[in-house]
């Protein structure tokens, strides 16, 4: 298992090498399917022959590629002031080898499909991060910085592979440690609800034209360029953007193009499909409740549609439209092309009771590596409330509470200047 060159290159002040890596698709059985795992080293160019400490980020997601950078600006620019980084596309994503509706519709029925996609899960990344940590750099201790998703990952990997970590930096993805989607939806229900309220006040004359654009779905069938319905609940979901810092103003100019929410333009519609289609991250759709399965801890069953359904002021004939957040519904796969065939396994996944193990809870406790989190106080997607109920059970882990960020704080630089100072007080990484 050696990874392969397969570009080196140097472009705006950065040096680039790009790997591929062949990996089994199910760890638990390496002599079987193998799957490519993409991942491109960063460093500043000036200082790529120095012997610089290792930093792996992991994607938030699930289900996302690793970032293709662009400027010099956020967060790469600052821990390349001290890292050599790896950016890694988990399996599934990006240049790994992609999990496509074509691919699914291959499968001769659910049960399979879902067996295929549970190697998908958090156990399965941390064990691709670990060999390229092992083959592609020797075994050498690395840092860890998770955004959103990638917090879970770090967790999972602080779990069963703590020799392999010098020190971790979370920005907002602190997960509970007793995972439920039911208990996370129950909660984050209350600031969708908030965000929305706070989106009126900023735009309110978004209130009439959200509403109207509502009615005129709910009386005529509009489509989409690739055929998928314009209905009102695809409407509502564009609210998954209220947790991050500019989604107010996407919505606004995103409802702007239907002027008084009578007008169902083409550039309306194509922004719409560009916004819910899911071509280029089906499994952020496919895995969004299933990361919660740990153990034997019970199916999620829907649980954000479940949730919803006992709110009925998100009811599509509201007299005041709410838009939803960052949740999937049965018929987000029953009403969006590219998710269709993933059906059978979706329904498979959500009825398991009982999944492959991706937290260690006495490991955690008993963790020595330093662990810098962001909490956002505010955040739609992940609940401060778990979060901070983690940090007291995760041996050397130090929170930073702010409510000055939304969940995609990560871009404001001096989050990790931050985070990476809080590290630093710490004694810094860890020396192994």
């Amino acid at each position: 298992m050696k990874p392969q060159l397969t570009a080196n290159y140097t472009v705006a002040g950065r040096h680039f090498r790009d790997y591929s890596l062949q990996v089994p698709l199910d760890w638990e059985d390496p002599e079987g399917r193998q799957i490519t795992v993409f991942y491109r080293e960063v460093v500043a160019a000036h200082r790529d022959r120095e012997e610089l400490p290792l930093m792996i980020y992991l994607q938030g997601g699930p289900g996302g590629a690793g970032p293709r950078p662009i400027g010099d600006a956020g967060w790469l620019s600052v821990v390349l002031e001290r890292y050599r980084v790896v950016l890694m596309d988990q399996r599934g994503t990006g240049a790994s080898t992609p999990v496509t509706a074509a691919a699914i519709s291959a499968f001769e029925n659910g049960q399979d499909a879902a067996g295929y996609l549970a190697n998908f899960r958090a156990d399965s990344i941390i064990q691709d991060a670990e060999a390229i940590r092992i083959h592609g750099y020797g075994s050498t201790p690395w840092v860890t910085l998770g955004q959103s998703y990638g917090g879970f990952l770090t967790l999972s990997y602080l779990s069963f592979y703590p020799e392999a970590l010098a020190g971790c930096l979370i920005t907002g993805g602190l997960p509970s440690l007793e995972p439920s989607a039911a208990g996370v939806y129950a909660r984050t229900i209350h600031r969708v609800r908030a965000k929305n309220e706070k989106y009126y006040r900023l735009y309110p004359q978004d209130r009439a034209r959200a509403a109207a654009l509502a009615k005129t779905l709910a009386a005529q069938e509009h489509y989409l360029p690739n055929g998928d319905r314009f209905t009102v609940r695809r409407l509502q979901s564009l609210g998954i953007d209220f947790g991050m810092g500019p989604g107010f103003e996407r919505l606004h100019w995103l409802l702007e193009l239907s002027g008084d929410g009578t007008v169902i333009s083409d550039a309306l519609l194509q922004e719409v499909q560009n916004r819910t289609s899911f071509a280029s991250n089906p499994l952020f759709a496919v895995l969004q409740e299933d990361i919660y399965g740990d153990g034997a801890n019970g199916a999620s069953e829907f649980a954000a549609q479940a949730e919803l359904e006992m709110h009925p002021e998100f009811a599509t004939d509201a007299q005041q439209l709410l838009f939803t957040g960052e949740m999937m519904f049965r018929w987000t796969f029953e009403e969006t092309k590219l998710l269709r065939p993933f059906i059978p396994a979706v329904e498979t996944l959500a009825a398991r009771r009982s999944h492959r193990r991706i937290y260690d809870r006495e490991q955690l406790a008993v963790n020595q590596v330093p662990i810098c989190a962001a909490v956002y106080h505010d955040d739609m997607y992940v609940d401060a409330g778990l979060s901070l109920d983690t940090a007291s059970k995760v041996g050397n882990l130090h929170a930073w509470v702010t409510n000055e960020h939304e969940h995609d704080g990560i871009n404001d630089p001096s989050v990790l200047r931050r985070l990476l100072a809080n590290l630093d007080a710490l004694g810094g990484p860890l020396q192994r």
